[in-house]
This record gives C-alpha cells, structure tokens and sequence, in this order.
C-alpha cells in the first residue's frame, strides 16, 4: 500500500499506549521543547528520535518540529540560537555545547519556474505547512512520527507505528515519485533497512531499481556523507549488499561493483573484510580513509596478485629470452609499484562518491601498509613505521584484515608494545 495521502485521522497514542518516557529524551531537547511550548508554539520531537525511542533504541539525535518560524525561533532563544541553511532554513539551539535541530514545519514544495515533468528534483524546501503536511513530506513512514510534548502523546499521520511492527522501510508517498525528488532517499533506505534490521518495501525496492542511476544527480556532499553513514552502528556489510544489490553501487563504485560480481557476489570477498570491520569494538572511531580501505581490499589484493603474477611471468619470459641471446641478466628488474595500483584503485570512488584529499590519502596508506608489519617492530624501518602519523590507524587495519582472512593476531602484539614503549618516550601515552 503506498502512502499517499495523508489518513483521515491521525493515530494517537496517549502517554499510557507507548514507552516514550522523558527520562530517555536529552535535557536539551526537553528545553528546547518546553521553551518552544511556553511561548506558545507547538513543540514536537520528530524523527529518527521518535523511532528509535519507540524501538527501545538509545537515539542518536533529537530533533524538534514546530510551527514557530526561524525568526521566531531564534526570538524564543536568542543568543542561544542561530539559523543556517538556504535549501533548507532551520534553527540550531545551542545550550552547553549540544545543538538541538530545530525545524519549521513544511509543506511540499510547489515546481520551480521552468521545471519540466522529467524532473522531479526539490531544490528549495522552505514552503512551511502544517504537523500533517510536514509529515507527509518526510520520507519513510517510520519517520514520519511526532511526540507532542504538551500531552506526552505519539502522533502518526503516515502508518508509521504500523510499519514499525511490520519492520518496514516505506515511502511516504509513490516511491516511484519521491526517490526523482530526492534521490539520496535511495541511500537512505539503504541505511535505515541495515541499521534497524528492517526489510525495504517491495514497491520501494523496485523503484530503486528502476531509477538507482539518479543517485548521480543528487548533491556530492550529500552522497558523500551518507556513504560513510552506512558504516555507522556495525551494519556496513548489510548496507553495502543492499547498495549491490539494489545497483546503486554500480553507480558510485563501479570497478568495486564489478569485482563483487565476478568474485561470487553474495559469497564475494568483500563482505568479508565489511564483517571483520563491523565486528571489531575498537573501529568506531577509525577515520573515513580506514573505512574506504576495508570496502576495497579485496580489490586491491586481487588487482595486487593479478600484477604480480604479470610481472613475474613477464619477468621469467625476458630473463629466458636474455640468457637464449647470451646477455646478462637486468642488475634492476621491474617491480610491482603497490603505490601506484592503490591511488588507481582509489581514483574512481574519489570521483564518484567525493573523497576528501585526506580520506584518498588515509585508504592509500592502509591498502599499502600491510607488507611493513613484515618488519621487526624494532628495525630501522619499524621504528620510522611506528613513528608514522597513521601508524595506529594502520594497525587497526590489519586487525580487521587478520580477523577477516581468519588469521591469528599474536603478530601484532610486538608492534603494539614497540608503540607503546614509543609514546611513552615522547610522553603522550601512560598507562
């Protein structure tokens, strides 16, 4: 059933009929809430927040829904609020360094000047509405959700508390439709389904394989930030699949894609290394380069071995041909340069999915720093090694490539206690 329309009547759940306690909900936002309420507005906590509050999650953000303008806003908090945004005009309310996000409700944008039925695409979103009609234009139904501070009640104009027990990922609206209107909604469903564990919507599923290649249309910030989104809450490897699967991976890591099909697909190398990444209780705050490095490794090492195995056949053939012609052999034969093969392998996805200069730098480093714990942590080399600025990010890698290859990890112990012999020295590391 697409959510079309909104429902004749909103479901309200009264404070008795859910778990929303306001214990669970941030003090700031509750500010927030309640300053918004004594002036006068309405207040509601919207969202992801509601959801995942709904779901016994702890949220991540708690966002706030009004009917107060921005100026408005800022007039209810003063110096503790300031607005940002053009596209999209909300206010940040700032108290003790937590910034609750505090939007307007909107309305569906009406078609800009000129704009013609094969795009659908909003490129301005600052149409304010009413709760109903700001419902109605958010994108899955199991965000669509409010939580009326004035009555401690749950309100739901979309189907969303339906969809939470169903464990659904639905559009707001024809999918069809929605995702022309904003393509990274795509990715988004993506990340909510392996987030939460949902399944998406078939309808949904089929508008993304139809229409996948709009992704390419949509804002690279954007696109960038929700790309590393999917490895957030260890749930990589789910989302990336998905992203196969659904093809908008085939957009944006097209060499990636390519691997992973002719590398089995579901059974491909690849998950491997995502699961390893996902497992591991100490990756969570790896920088993006870490991350872009465990998705292509095993391209990399595939690329890596398929090169060498050229260049050593290539090499065996030349010193035959040398020796059949009576000629010494070449003092330096050619090498395999993993340099080069890693900034290549990285060069597509630094196009499409908008790398920063530092992530391409990060990922090259770790794709090509796996020969180095090959050393003896207390050589020469070793010691420059550890004293590199990313040394501790290149252990976190072969951690989780030692986990994923099934390898045991006894080896990384040495180099664990030479830097941490190291950092005493310069005196940034005390037990």
């Amino acid at each position: 059933m697409l959510v079309e329309e909104s429902q004749t009547k909103p479901v309200i759940l009264s404070r008795q009929e859910h778990c929303i306690s306001r214990k669970n909900i941030d003090r700031t936002a509750l500010k927030v809430l309640y300053g918004l309420a004594d002036a006068g507005f309405k207040a509601y906590l919207v969202g992801g927040g509601v959801r995942d509050l709904l779901l016994g999650r702890e949220p991540k953000d708690f966002d706030v829904g009004t009917d107060a303008t921005p100026s408005e806003v800022k007039r209810v908090f003063r110096r503790n609020c300031f607005l940002i945004g053009h596209r999209f005009r909300l206010a940040h309310v700032n108290f003790g360094g937590t910034i609750i996000e505090t939007s307007t409700f909107r309305a569906t944008p009406q078609p800009q000047p000129g704009q013609t039925g094969d795009d659908m695409m909003q490129w301005d979103d600052n149409t304010f509405g009413t709760p109903e009609e700001d419902a109605n234009r958010r994108d899955f139904t199991v965000n669509g959700l409010f939580y009326d501070i004035s009555t401690f009640s749950v309100i739901d104009y979309v189907g969303g508390l339906q969809d939470l027990k169903k464990k659904l990922i639905r559009s707001i609206g024809d999918p069809f439709v929605r995702f022309q209107e904003d393509p990274v909604r795509m990715m988004r469903a993506v990340k909510f389904a392996s987030r939460l564990g949902f399944e998406i919507e078939e309808q949904a599923q089929q508008a993304i394989l139809k229409h996948h290649a709009d992704i390419l249309k949509a804002s690279p910030p954007r696109v960038h930030e929700e790309v590393f989104r999917l490895f957030s809450y260890g749930s990589s490897c789910k989302a990336f699949k998905l992203m196969w699967r659904l093809g908008l991976a085939g957009d944006l890591m097209p060499s990636l894609a390519a691997f992973i099909g002719e590398s089995g697909g579901e059974e491909s190398p690849v998950w491997n290394y995502l699961a390893a990444l996902d497992a591991d209780i100490e990756s969570a705050d790896v920088p993006n380069g870490v991350r872009a490095a465990c998705l292509y490794y095993a391209y990399y090492k595939w690329r890596r071995d398929q090169e060498i195995a050229a260049a050593e056949a290539a090499e065996s053939e030349g010193r035959q041909e040398r020796q059949e012609a009576g000629h010494r052999p070449r003092r330096h034969p050619g090498r395999f340069s993993a340099g080069r093969l890693a900034h290549e392998v990285m060069l597509i996805p630094a196009r499409t999915i908008h790398l920063t200069k530092a992530t391409v730098q990060t990922a090259v480093m770790m794709l090509t720093s796996l020969n180095r714990f090959k050393d003896s942590p207390n050589s020469a080399a070793g010691k420059r090694f550890i004293a590199h600025r990313d040394f501790v990010d290149a252990l976190a890698f072969r951690r989780i490539v030692l986990a994923a290859e099934g390898e045991p990890q006894d080896s990384l112990v040495p180099w664990m206690n030479a830097y941490k012999r190291m950092a005493r020295e310069e005196g940034f590391y005390d037990d």
